[in-house]
């Protein structure tokens, strides 16, 4: 049995899964959190919170890396850690850290913090010869204006270190660059009480379906689970309303996918103890890097994978973190592909009416999941506004996108915001 040291987590879907995946794998995990109010919220699905599966639950402030380091040795020299993990974006780059400061299994931190950083992501890639988008980062407006006129509208605006879609916008102009700059100036704190880096990323914008591949790294070597598509609505902001595993894709179109991620994989260094979630843009002028993600998939992507391979990526994140090797084994599970749904609020108020009890007697459907009467509702603007979802699977092929599509239209004609 292994003691894994959990550094923080999301609140979602990861909050669960790898707590399960740590437990069902016969080991134990001690949570560190800067702040335990964050996650003393009910516990989804009518479940144990996560949290009370833990063998010590500690408070330090994750935040400061360089206070945090002797800390980490301290309980270490106690408790003896086998692996330092998490689950969040936010904390990837001291997990890392704190990792090579125990000598225990990681990638190395220089290319965890170039992949959480999206700008240096794109400088990595553009000089190892990985095909991405004509890019420019700024800080100043009149740099901004300046490198938009020479990329081109329409453009994509990015902050270079925050997740889930947040102040990602498309720009046709430079009134509405102005804008988008604006409001990611007024966001300059994330969620976790982390001050932000005043650049901004802009990017050419890429025509073509969006997908990930979904990889597991170890001992120097990228094997890859599989590729999922996206849908995306919100315009102009990009919401994730979905996905499907596989992606229903020609084979070339996947293999191209696949070959750009493993080099972008390479390219930064995320060859050991990572498994990751890299997204692509398969543009009219082939495959396009859109980010890499050194942590498993969100969105319920893990379990689609799940449903249909039988490979649990969760699990195989906790194996490579210990220096495991990981099983990749695929089992028989009755499905050829899942998807899920986001049901998408483009509207704000309080949640009067949604119904979406009878799709669980629905013998297709895996999952669903929705906001209950008199829940606060804003417009979404990221992936952090979801009212719920539904995932379904088709035993006989790639229909589930299909499938779960039309029971989100069910659900929306009953949806009620006042």
């Amino acid at each position: 049995m292994a003691h894994l040291l959990v550094v923080e987590s999301w609140v979602g879907s990861m909050s669960r899964l790898l707590p399960r995946a740590i437990r069902e794998s016969g080991h134990e995990f001690t949570f560190l959190t800067r702040d335990l109010h964050h996650y003393l919220r009910p516990a989804p699905e009518g479940v144990a919170h996560p949290l009370l599966g833990a063998r010590n639950v500690i408070t330090a402030d994750t935040n400061d890396t360089e206070a945090l380091l002797p800390q980490v040795e301290r309980l270490h020299a106690v408790f003896g850690f086998d692996a330092v993990i998490t689950s969040c974006d936010y904390y990837l780059p001291t997990v890392a850290r704190a990792a090579v400061r125990l000598g225990l299994p990681t990638p190395s931190p220089e290319a965890v913090e170039n992949a959480c950083r999206k700008d240096a992501t794109r400088r990595v890639l553009a000089d190892a010869g990985v095909p991405g988008p004509k890019f420019a980062v700024h800080e100043e407006p009149a740099g901004l204006a300046r490198a938009a006129r020479e990329i081109g509208y329409p453009l994509v605006v990015k902050p270079v270190d925050l997740c889930a879609g947040m102040y990602v916008r498309r720009v046709d102009d430079e009134e509405q660059l102005a804008a988008a700059v604006q409001a990611l100036s007024d966001f300059p704190v994330n969620a976790r009480g982390q001050r932000r880096a005043p650049l901004v990323l802009l990017e050419e914008f890429l025509d073509g379906p969006e997908v990930s591949v979904e990889t597991v790294s170890h001992a120097g070597t990228v094997q890859v689970i599989g590729v999922t598509d996206k849908s995306v609505g919100g315009a102009p902001a990009f919401i994730e309303t979905g996905h499907m595993f596989p992606a229903a894709l020609p084979a070339a179109e996947a293999e191209a996918a696949v070959r750009t991620a493993v080099g972008a994989l390479e390219a930064l260094g995320l060859t050991d103890a990572v498994v990751a979630h890299t997204e692509i843009k398969l543009t009219s002028d082939g495959p396009r890097v859109v980010e890499v993600n050194p942590r498993p998939a969100g969105n319920r992507i893990t379990e689609l994978v799940r449903h249909v391979t039988g490979i649990d990526l969760a699990a195989a994140f906790v194996d490579v973190t210990l220096g495991r090797a990981p099983d990749l084994g695929r089992t028989d599970t009755g499905l050829r592909s899942a998807a899920v749904g986001f049901l998408v609020p483009d509207t704000p108020g309080t949640l009067e009416a949604l119904d979406g009890g009878r799709l669980r007697t629905e013998p297709d459907v895996l999952e669903a999941r929705f906001a209950e009467p008199g829940t606060r509702v804003r417009a979404a603007g990221s992936n952090n506004e979801y009212l719920g979802h539904v995932m379904a699977g088709d035993p006989d092929g790639t229909g589930a996108r299909a499938r779960v599509e039309s029971l989100l239209d069910e659900v929306r004609s009953g949806l009620v915001i006042r």
